[in-house]
C-alpha cells in the first residue's frame, strides 16, 4: 500500500518542475483530481495541492484510480531528467562543464508563473523548453516580478484598466537558489546611490534551470524593494536599474551558484550590462587590460535583437548611466566619455543617449535577427555602427523563431500526429520527412478533430464573455445572450497579440459597412475573436481596444465579433488550437518575427497575414493566405489603405469561398488540403527545436571555442 506521504510528495515534485506544462497526461492528472479547483487556481498545481487537504487528495486519487498514473508520471519525469541519450549529449557535449547562460527580461513558461508580457517572453520560455528536450546545457537568468505585467479588465466603454495582484513566492513553482556550500544565493551591485541587493530563486524547467533575481529584500530601501515589482513599469530610472540587476546581478548570480558559463546569450538588449560585468571579471581575475577583456567577452557573447522599430530600443541619458554604473565604470578604468561611448553609434556625440542595443552589438561577435526579413532590416538599421562596411557586410545574421510544439499542440491533434507522423515523431520534428505523413490523415478524422477544438474554443469564449459582463455589473438578462453566441459552422477568425499600434488591430474595421456585409452574409458568415493587452502608457493601443469593444456591442456586429479580456497563455492556447484562420496585419516590415501564427499552423488552422516576419519566408502560395504582395510605401497612410484593400480582397475572394466550398458529405476538401500543406511545409521549420539547434550550431558552439560557422544572412 502506497503511503499518503509518498503520493503527496510525488505530486509536489511534479508540480515543482515545469516539465508538466508540456505533458498532457500530467495536466489531465491534476485536472481529474478536482476539475473545479483546477480552474479556480488558474492551473497552478502548487496552489492547487495546497488547497486540498492531504486526506481528501489521497482519497480522491484512490477513488479515481489515479495512483498508478501518479506513479507513471513521476517515473516519466525522472527518466526524462536522467536521460543521457539526447541531441545535446552528442552534438553539444563541450557545453556540459560550462553551459550557455541565457538572459531575458521576461519568460513565458506558463500562466501559473506570470513573469511575461507577450511574444518576447513566450519565445524565451519555448527556448528553454526545447533546450531541455534536446539536452542542451543551458541555464537562464531573469527577474521575479512581484506583480508581473498586469491583469486586464475593461469597463463598460471598453477602456482598459490594469490590476497588479501580488505573486506570493510560496504560491509559485520556485525555491531559493543555493550556492555550492548550501547557503542561499545573494547578490549585490554597488551604485552611486547605494548598494542594490537581491535574492535569487530557482525554477526547474525540465532539464534546464532558470534563476530569477528578486530585489524585495530587507537590505534594500523602499524604492529598490519595489524595483522588481512590475515588468515594463516605471520610468527610465526604474528601467535602467532593473536592467542593471538583470545584467550585472545576473552574472554574479551565476557565479555565486557555481556556474561558469562558456557562452552568454542576450535575448534583446535589456541584459547588455552582463557583458560589462564579465569584462570586469576578466580584468580582475586574469589581469588583462580592458581592450583584451572586451575581445575575450565579445567572442563568447551571442546577441539576439527583436526590435525593428527605432523607438523600441532602450536609451538612457549619460547622467542616469553614471548614477547607476559609475562605480562599475571606475572598476573598468574607463573615463566618463569613453564609457558612455560604448552605448552610442557615434561615441563622440555627447547628445546621443546610451543605447542598450548598441552596447550589446559592440560587446558581441554573434548577432542575429529573428527572421530573414528582420535580419535584413536590422542590417539596414545598424549600418551606421559599421561605417567601413557595406550594408550586406553588417555582422547581423538571422535565426528565425519557432514555437515549442508540445506546449502549444492540442492533445487531440497530437493523437492524430502520433498515428500518422511515425514513431517518436516528437524527437524528430525538425526533419521535413517526418511531417510528410500529414498528407495521409483522413479528411473526415481531421475535420472532426478540428471541429471539436473549435467547439471547445467557442464555449470558452461564451463563458468568458458572460463573466466579463457579470464583472461589469450586468444582470442575468444581459449576461444570458453571451452564453448562446457564436456558431460552430461559421468561419472563425482570431486576432490576438500585443496591442502595439503597428500591429493595426482595427485595420479590418476601417470600413464598417464592408465588414458588416462580410460577417452577416446569409450563406457565408464570418465571426471574429480579438484579444490582447495595450501597454499601460499606450493610449493609442487602448483606443484600439475601445473601438473593437464599441463595434462588438453595436447591432450590426453583436454575436459576430468579440473581445476577450486578460489575454494570457491560457487564452492563447484556446485561440490557436480552435480558430479556422489567424489574422495578422502588421505594418511591414515592423513585425520582427511573430510566433502566434506558427502555433495555429500546427493545430489545423490557416494564416492570413501580411508578408512580414516569419510568414514572409513561410508562405508558399498554398499553405495559407497572403495579404498583399509585400509592397511597402513611404507614406504609412498610403500603405494602410493598400493593405486594407488587400485584406478585404483576401478574405472575400479567397478565405471565405474556400472555407464554404463543401462536397456532398459536407467536408471542405480543398480547405483541408491547404491545412495539410500548411502542416507539412511549416511544422518542421517553425518549431523551437530547430531554432535552438540553429543557435547551437551557428552561435553557441562557435562562441564556446568551437569552429566558426556562418549563420544565415551573415556575410563576411
Amino acid at each position: 500500500m502506497v503511503s499518503q506521504d509518498t503520493i503527496i510528495n510525488k505530486l509536489r515534485e511534479l508540480a515543482r518542475n515545469l516539465w508538466w506544462t508540456w505533458q498532457p497526461h500530467v495536466i489531465e492528472l491534476f485536472r481529474e483530481l478536482d476539475p473545479v479547483l483546477w480552474r479556480e487556481t488558474d492551473h497552478n498545481p502548487v496552489v492547487f495541492l495546497d488547497r486540498i487537504p492531504p486526506e481528501q487528495l489521497v482519497r480522491r486519487a484512490s477513488e479515481m484510480a489515479l495512483i498508478s498514473r501518479i506513479d507513471y508520471a513521476f517515473r516519466r519525469l525522472n527518466e526524462y531528467l536522467e536521460n543521457k541519450d539526447s541531441w545535446g549529449a552528442v552534438h553539444a557535449s563541450t557545453l556540459r562543464s560550462r553551459p550557455v547562460a541565457y538572459f531575458s527580461m521576461e519568460f513565458g513558461l506558463h500562466e501559473s508563473l506570470p513573469i511575461y508580457s507577450g511574444g518576447l517572453g513566450v519565445l524565451a520560455g519555448d527556448h528553454l523548453k526545447s533546450a531541455s528536450d534536446l539536452g542542451l546545457p543551458l541555464v537562464a537568468v531573469g527577474i521575479l516580478y512581484a506583480e508581473g505585467y498586469f491583469r486586464q479588465a475593461l469597463d463598460a466603454e471598453g477602456w482598459q484598466h490594469e490590476n497588479y495582484p501580488y505573486n506570493e513566492p510560496s504560491r509559485l513553482p520556485i525555491e531559493e537558489a543555493l550556492a555550492p556550500d548550501g547557503t542561499p544565493v545573494r547578490v549585490a551591485v554597488d551604485t552611486r546611490t547605494g548598494t542594490l541587493h537581491a535574492k535569487v530563486w530557482r525554477v526547474e524547467v525540465g532539464r534546464t534551470t532558470l534563476l530569477l533575481l528578486d530585489s524585495n529584500v530587507p537590505e534594500n530601501g523602499e524604492s529598490d524593494r519595489a524595483l522588481t515589482g512590475r515588468l515594463y513599469g516605471g520610468n527610465a530610472g526604474v528601467r535602467i536599474r532593473q536592467e542593471l540587476l538583470l545584467g550585472v546581478g545576473g552574472v554574479r548570480a551565476l557565479f555565486a551558484s557555481g556556474i561558469d558559463p562558456s557562452v552568454i546569450h542576450l535575448n534583446e538588449g535589456h541584459s547588455a550590462f552582463a557583458g560589462l560585468e564579465l569584462i570586469r571579471r576578466v580584468m580582475e581575475d586574469e589581469g588583462r587590460p580592458f581592450g583584451e577583456a572586451v575581445r575575450q567577452v565579445a567572442a563568447m557573447t551571442v546577441f539576439t535583437t527583436h526590435t525593428p522599430v527605432a523607438a523600441g530600443h532602450d536609451r538612457f541619458g549619460s547622467d542616469l548611466v553614471e548614477e547607476n554604473l559609475g562605480i562599475l565604470r571606475e572598476q573598468l578604468h574607463l573615463p566618463f566619455d569613453d564609457f558612455n561611448g560604448l552605448g552610442r553609434v557615434h561615441p563622440g556625440d555627447h547628445n546621443e543617449p546610451f543605447c542598450m542595443t548598441v552596447l550589446a552589438l559592440k560587446l558581441s561577435r554573434h548577432a542575429n535577427g529573428v527572421s530573414a526579413l528582420h535580419g535584413k532590416v536590422s542590417r539596414q538599421m545598424w549600418h551606421p555602427l559599421y561605417p567601413s562596411r557595406t550594408e550586406e557586410e553588417v555582422p547581423i545574421g538571422h535565426i528565425t523563431n519557432g514555437v515549442h510544439v508540445l506546449s502549444w499542440l492540442a492533445p487531440q491533434m497530437k493523437s492524430i500526429y502520433d498515428r500518422h507522423l511515425g514513431r517518436d515523431w516528437t524527437h524528430r520534428m525538425r526533419h521535413p520527412e517526418v511531417w510528410s505523413g500529414a498528407s495521409e490523415i483522413d479528411d473526415g478524422e481531421f475535420w472532426e478533430t478540428h471541429q471539436v477544438l473549435k467547439a471547445r474554443l467557442l464555449e470558452f469564449v461564451r463563458q468568458r464573455l458572460a463573466r466579463q459582463a457579470a464583472n461589469r455589473g450586468a444582470g442575468d438578462a444581459e449576461v444570458a445572450p453571451y452564453q448562446r453566441m457564436f456558431d460552430l459552422d461559421t468561419l472563425t477568425i482570431g486576432f490576438a497579440r500585443r496591442f502595439a499600434t503597428y500591429k493595426r488591430a482595427t485595420l479590418v474595421m476601417k470600413d464598417a459597412e464592408k465588414l458588416a456585409a462580410l460577417v452577416n452574409s446569409s450563406n457565408r458568415p464570418v465571426q471574429l475573436l480579438f484579444a490582447g493587452k495595450a501597454h499601460p502608457e499606450d493610449r493609442y493601443g487602448k483606443e484600439f481596444i475601445k473601438e473593437i469593444v464599441r463595434i462588438s456591442n453595436s447591432s450590426q456586429f453583436r454575436g459576430r465579433l468579440a473581445f476577450i479580456e486578460d489575454y494570457d497563455m491560457n487564452v492563447a492556447r484556446f485561440l490557436v488550437q480552435g480558430v479556422d484562420v489567424w489574422l495578422n496585419n502588421p505594418r511591414r516590415p515592423q513585425e520582427a518575427s511573430g510566433t502566434s501564427g506558427q502555433k495555429v499552423a500546427m493545430n489545423g488552422g490557416l494564416n492570413c497575414s501580411i508578408l512580414d516576419g516569419w510568414w514572409a519566408e513561410g508562405y508558399d502560395g498554398r499553405n495559407g493566405f497572403a495579404i498583399g504582395s509585400g509592397r511597402t510605401h513611404a507614406d504609412p497612410r498610403v500603405q494602410d489603405e493598400r493593405d486594407y484593400d488587400d485584406l478585404i480582397a483576401a478574405l472575400s475572394s479567397q478565405v471565405v469561398p474556400l472555407y464554404y466550398d463543401r462536397d456532398a458529405s459536407g467536408l471542405p476538401r480543398k480547405w483541408i488540403a491547404r491545412v495539410k500543406d500548411c502542416i507539412r511545409t511549416l511544422g518542421w521549420r517553425f518549431n523551437s527545436d530547430r531554432q535552438v539547434m540553429d543557435y547551437a550550431q551557428f552561435t553557441y558552439l562557435p562562441a564556446s571555442g568551437g569552429q566558426p560557422c556562418e549563420m544565415p544572412g551573415f556575410h563576411t
